[in-house]
Formats: structure tokens, sequence, C-alpha cells
């Protein structure tokens, strides 16, 4: 990546600019700036996030917001209330309370005087979530967002459940949250940090049960999505996403719902921001982000609003790989959304066979283990955590394999899925994978999606299955757009379970398939690159030194003694110095995912994180540790939150719920 420090304009940096709200709750801001903005005012984008400016999302600030202040912005990187060095206690995932301040920041902002007045606001995951759903409130001086990985619907689309399904990951985020949101702000800027710390310790929610316990689209999921008027999002949007991400589906609903200027761009990248992101190709993300502030924060004819609709990278076959540093494939541009050049085709089902139907008479039953090479919800990296060889899973589903093709098939959007099945239990889950399977027999997934049967006539109303009772069901998969090469075969493969990704269901349910049909998205085809992207670049790397190397480990382990089988996860993020403040920061995580493959009620999950900060004699660290297991009615947590102030406890709290098992 290109580094840039001939920028058009002398960037000044202000570590803690205080936010005082109408509350009285100060929140902390570091801002990069050209010097000369009170002279020359320029626009703000916002960043507002929990993870801690100081520490914690310091190294990708550092490569991004100069960036865009050295072009003549107010780049503004704000700790959300109860959170770094601010003020105030969280509450959980946006909140109306923060949402509400966000309005009041972008109202701030707009009113300094070297502020031209226009504000923009972007991120990724949290960051994009919170600036679609602010925008969705319509403050004044918000002109434009620029969202990355992120959601529409909380329900259908995050991590928390997927089709009604219950994700792991909604055990696993929790974790995540009570371990970040547990460390104090600086002392270095904030001299009663000891008191605010013990009070963000005394307030902090573990939030699992929260979530868990709201098993339909309920109101609670319909605050903070969308989806649910996109009438309301009326300044442009500009929406990334990354296939090996699981917020893929978010770029086509918005360019085709938004009644705004929108642009989407999904490129073949995990969870990052698209300079610095693998599988590569990377691109220069900050360049593409500028040309789009250019135009509607400074309202420079630049031709933006020009560039396409929908611009994608279209995945070729190649081997799976879960670290892949490189995904073959072609940049496609859609002047329109839907595209055009997409047709459906539908392809019957019969025993085995896809491509003409007959009648089915199929048994759907797999073991519990299923899933352990599904990846991650939103890998980060190159861990192994995005999606392996899926031939091990299927060969344990019912598939449905196509014809070896003769030519390049191509293919774009969301395939879906109709089965007239029945269930032998009155909850079951139906996870679909598609995959293309190569004429050695590997496997990769091109697009999965899941359904919890009782969801399927009303997320919002779910009834259970009437046993041995057929009915039709439809299940749509998530977006995609892949190339199946001559000589390989496309997959579709049927299972009950996808463990750890989704929670098990509470009995082995067994489907009985009579008829079936999948509907691909057919692209019409592109002979090479119809998008040249520009390369990364960005601003100067943050100033540091490494005191221990980071490291991963994930690994499958099975016990020959009892057959049970675990995913396991150990990451040490090593230690890092800031020269520029000497705060010193490491963190440390392990996650064992473990399930009799014949007993549902067996799953459990048990996860530990530790976050360490030191500067001369001060040293605080916190650890999380907790586990998730289930009865046939209900849903167990436990989980143990600890701070210490050098070798002395300070805080410890335990936590224990149980959610009953409502729909699940």
């Amino acid at each position: 990546m290109k580094v840039r420090t001939d920028f058009p304009r002398k960037v000044a940096e202000t570590a803690d600019m205080g936010i005082v709200l109408q509350d009285g709750t100060r929140l902390s801001a570091r801002v990069w700036m050209p010097e000369d903005a009170a002279d020359d005012p320029v626009p703000a984008i916002l960043e507002y996030i929990p993870y801690r400016k100081r520490d914690g999302t310091l190294a990708r600030d550092e490569l991004m917001h100069p960036y865009f202040a050295g072009h003549g912005y107010a780049a503004v990187r704000v700790d959300i209330r109860g959170n770094g060095d601010s003020d105030g206690l969280m509450e959980d995932e946006y909140s109306e309370q923060e949402l509400a301040d966000a309005c009041q920041i972008i109202d701030w902002l707009s009113r300094q005087p070297w502020c031209s007045g226009a504000v923009g606001m972007m991120g990724k995951s949290w960051g994009g979530f919170n600036c679609l759903q602010t925008a969705f409130l319509q403050p004044p001086a918000l002109k434009a967002v620029l969202s990355v990985c992120s959601t529409t619907d909380r329900f259908a689309d995050d991590i928390h459940f997927k089709g009604g399904c219950l994700l792991g990951e909604n055990f696993g985020w929790g974790m995540v949250m009570l371990s970040y949101s547990s460390r104090p702000p600086d002392p270095a800027l904030r001299s009663d940090w000891r008191e605010e710390w013990l009070k963000r310790l005394e307030a902090e929610p573990f939030l699992t049960p929260l979530w868990a316990s709201h098993q339909a689209r309920d109101d609670y999921w319909k605050h903070g999505s969308v989806c649910e008027d996109y009438s309301r999002m009326t300044v442009p949007v500009m929406v990334v996403g990354g296939w090996a991400d699981n917020y893929m589906n978010t770029v086509a609903a918005l360019c085709e719902n938004v009644p705004a200027p929108v642009q989407g761009l999904v490129g073949p990248w995990v969870h990052q921001y698209a300079h610095q992101a693998v599988p590569g190709p990377a691109i220069g993300f900050l360049q593409v982000a500028l040309r789009w502030w250019d135009r509607w924060l400074k309202d420079i004819g630049n031709g933006a609003e020009a560039d396409g609709a929908y611009r994608t990278w279209m995945l070729h076959s190649a081997p799976p790989d879960a670290c892949a540093r490189y995904r073959p494939g072609h940049w496609l541009v859609e002047t329109d959304w839907p595209s055009p050049r997409v047709r459906r085709e539908v392809l019957g089902l019969a025993p085995g066979r896809l491509g003409t139907a007959a009648a089915l008479d199929m048994h759907v039953a797999t073991p519990q283990h299923l899933g352990m090479r599904a990846g991650k919800f939103f890998p980060m990296g190159l861990n192994a955590e995005m999606a392996g060889d899926q031939r091990e899973d299927d060969a344990a589903s019912v598939c449905f394999d196509g014809a070896v093709l003769d030519a390049p098939l191509d293919l774009m959007g969301a395939a879906r899925l109709r089965l007239t099945l029945s269930a032998d239990r009155p909850r079951a889950n139906l996870i679909a994978r598609l995959c293309d399977v190569a004429p050695d027999g590997s496997s990769v997934r091109i697009a999965h999606g899941m359904l919890n049967l009782c969801h399927r006539h009303d997320p919002g109303a779910p009834v259970p299955m009437v046993p041995g009772k057929a009915e039709e069901v439809t299940l749509d998969l998530d977006q995609m757009a892949y190339r199946l090469l001559p000589g390989h075969r496309l997959r579709l493969a049927l299972s009950t379970t996808y463990w750890p990704f989704v929670w098990p269901a509470a009995e082995v349910a067994t489907l009985t398939l009579s008829a079936g049909s999948l509907e691909l998205p057919v692209h019409a085809g592109g002979t090479g690159d119809e998008w040249q992207p520009p390369e990364p670049e960005s601003a100067r790397p943050w100033n540091h030194r490494t005191l221990r190397e980071a490291r991963a480990t994930r690994r499958i382990e099975r016990d020959l003694t009892n057959g049970r089988q675990a995913l396991v996860v150990e990451e040490d993020g090593g230690e890092r110095e800031n020269l520029d403040h000497g705060l010193i920061s490491g963190e440390t995580m392990s996650e064992r995912w473990e399930i009799d493959p014949e007993d549902p009620l067996s799953a459990r999950a048990t996860i530990r994180w530790e976050q360490r900060l030191r500067r001369g004699d001060w040293n605080v660290r916190t650890e999380a540790t907790g586990e998730m297991t289930a009865t046939a009615d209900a849903l167990v947590t436990r989980a143990r939150l600890t701070a210490w102030e050098g070798e002395t406890i300070v805080f410890q709290r335990d936590y224990e719920d149980r959610v009953p098992r409502v729909h699940l």
C-alpha cells in the first residue's frame, strides 16, 4: 500500500476534543483537520463507534482519517458514551440514546467555526450500522453516508439470528463486548479515570441473554432496521461489502430500495476496510471514498453519481482456502440494480441431481458437528476464519449435483430454494449451501442460507411445524457473484445442522423432502474488467513498536473415546507500545465450541478474553469468561467479569441467565 504524505493541505490533530451533549455528557473525539480550517472551513466526516480511538482502532484510524483531513475535511473519530475516553454508560447496541447522541454530534459539528456546515458519516460494522440508522433519523446537517460491512435488518442479517436460527456468534459477540467495554479511560486524558472505570464495570451489561430472548422479529429488532421504511433514506448512500464477510446482502438491499442516490461496491474481502482487506485484490478505498465525499459534501461536479449503481468483483473458481490472500475474478459494473443482465433460471431437484425435476422421498437428518469449516460470521484476516473445503460437510449432507460444466456459469444475486417438506418435530432448522465442486472433488462454498422452520411464514410470528404435515417452504440464500469454470459442477447441499455457526435445535429432527427446485440468478457474463479501481494508498502508519508478536491458531479436535468434536480458536494479539503517548496494549482470546455428533443438547461453548493496558507504573487488566449450554427448554449462559489494578482485584461480577426456548 502506498503511503501518502504530500497532501494538498497540512493537517493538525487534536487528541481529545470534548463534545458536550445536552445532558452534560462529554464525549471524547480525536480530530484531524487542515491547519487553516478556521479560515477556510471544511466539511466534517464522523466515525462514531465504541472500539476506543486511543488504542482499539488507532492503527486503522491513522491510515484513514489524516488522509481525509489532508484533502480538506475534518475527520472526527468519536468514542460512543461509556467507552474509551467518553463519559457515560453504555446500554446496548444502537440504543435510542446512542442514535440521539449521534444526531447531537452532527448538529454540534455543523456549527463549529472550522466546519462548512456539511457533515458526512462513515463506518465499518458497528459504525456502518449506526451511520445508516442515523441517516434514517434525518438530522438536517447530514449530507451523505458511507457504510461498510453493515445491515439493513438487525434480525435477518446480523450476528444474532439468521432466518430465525440462533447464531453461535450471538454468544461470541456478547463476550467480545463484555470484554471490550470493560477497559478504563486513559489516565493521560482523564484524571478521574478510576472513578469512571468502576462506574462502567458496575453498570456493564452482558447482552447475550437479552439478544437471545427476542426470538421473533419484534420491535426490539425493528428499532435500527432501516428496511422498516426505506423512504426515510433521503441522503446519498455508498455501501461497501465483501464476499468473505456475512454482511453481503446489504449492498443489494440498499441499491434496490433506497430512493436517494446510492452506490454499491462488493469485493472479495473479509470484514475490513477495502484498502487493507484480504483476500485481494484490495483497492484504493480512500480515493473512492474521497470522490464520494467531494461530490456530496463539497458539491464538486466530479460525476461520482454516475460511477455505477453496483460494482462487484465476480469470484472465479479456485481451490478452497480458509486463509486465502487473493481470490481470482474480474470487476463488473451494473448501471442499474437489479441488473438487466441477470435472468432467473429454475433447476428442478431429483434424487442426487440438480437440473431436472422428479419426485423426492429423501430424508435430511445430519450429525450435530456438521459445519466445522463454515468459517466465522465476520472473518477479520488470515487466521483460517473464512469458509474452508466443504467436502467433509457435503459428505454428511443431502446433496444435489448439477452436470459437469462445458462452459462458464456466471451467477449474480440471490438463489431461491423451494422445497416441499415435512418434519418429524415441531422445531427444526434447514441449512442450504451452494457449492462449486472441482474435478478433484474439493468443494468451495459460494453462498449459504438458513431457516428456522418455525419462521417459514412470518419471522414476526413464528409457528411450530405440524409433525408429518408437508408444506412448501421458501429459502433465499445470500447474495453472490461467482463464475464456475468449465469442468466444475454446481452442488446444493442440505442439512439440519451447522455447528457452531448455528446453535442446534432442541431435538434431533428429520426432514422429509417430496419436491423441490432451485432458482438461480444467471448473469450474462463479461469478457474482462469493467472497472479499474485505484491502487491502495493511505496516510502514514501509526508510530509504535511491537513488544510481543501476535499469533493465532484454529483447529478441529475429535475425542476418539467419546466422539465429541470441537472447534478451538486461540488468538494472542501480542503487545504493542504507542510511541507517541506511551500506552502499551494487548489482548488474548480463546474459544472452544464442542458437541456430541448425536446429541444437540451436548452443545457447549466457552470463551475467555483478556485485555491489558499499561504505561509506567500504571497497569490494569480485565478478564471476561463465559459459557453457554442449553437444555430442551432453556438457553443457559454464565459469565464472569474481573478487573485488576496492578495485582489487586478491584471488581468482580458473575452473570447467570436462563432464556426460555420459545421458537428454537
